[in-house]
């Protein structure tokens, strides 16, 4: 399967709850050899099991992410998650320098961030016209039973994280009519023939605003 010549770059960015697959659906457009890199963002969540440093993510201390924060580094940041009270510090971000480079060089990128992310974004793209040429948004829907069983399934997460997981995706399905495009989650594969079909769509532009 191919996608058609590039007129411009895309910045593609997938959103969606935990578990809603986005992660893997990202992953999968970059490993298919359909042109695109992806955007590696920070957090300063402790590793899983597997994952690997500049890879999955970069894993930064709170320490580390606050002196990128200070120094302007950061394109876009939030706290996910978290819970300060108990010490819980989960925030993620994406670093400038991860996205506008590569679109100045023309590289297609896509990236999956929680829907804070994307209103961070969709902010810097009123100010930015690199990002706002460029930038189309995918919000991965998914009930919160399959979210349920999928958070279950992976085993990664404890009982009180899962709980707390469900209740963002609560507030996170209802940001769903601010996305340029929906896809209903159903099987793996269903979904990333849905993402390409929305890669076609997009790329055969002659040009994206």
């Amino acid at each position: 399967m191919t996608l058609p010549a590039i007129q411009t770059p895309i910045l593609l960015i997938l959103a969606g709850p935990a578990g809603s697959g986005k992660s893997t659906l990202c992953d999968r457009l970059v490993h298919e050899g359909l042109g695109f890199t992806r955007v590696v963002t920070a957090t300063t969540r402790p590793p899983r099991a597997g994952e690997i440093d500049g890879v999955h993510y970069h894993f930064l201390t709170p320490a580390e992410f606050d002196a990128k924060l200070a120094a302007g580094e950061f394109l876009e940041w939030a706290w996910v998650h978290s819970d300060p009270s108990k010490g819980i510090d989960r925030r993620y971000g994406t670093l400038a320098v991860a996205v506008l480079e590569p679109l100045r060089r023309g590289q297609n990128l896509a990236i999956n961030i929680d829907v804070q992310g994307v209103e961070s974004f969709r902010r810097v793209a009123a100010t930015e016209p690199l990002i706002r040429r460029h930038m189309t948004t995918v919000f991965i829907e998914v009930s919160p039973e399959i979210i349920q069983a999928r958070l279950v399934g992976r085993g990664t997460d404890a009982e009180e994280e899962i709980a707390r997981r469900l209740r963002t995706a609560a507030v996170e399905l209802g940001e769903k009519p601010k996305f340029d495009y929906v896809i209903i989650s159903h099987s793996r594969d269903e979904d990333f023939q849905a993402l390409l079909a929305i890669c076609r769509t997009v790329q055969s532009r002659p040009s994206i605003h």
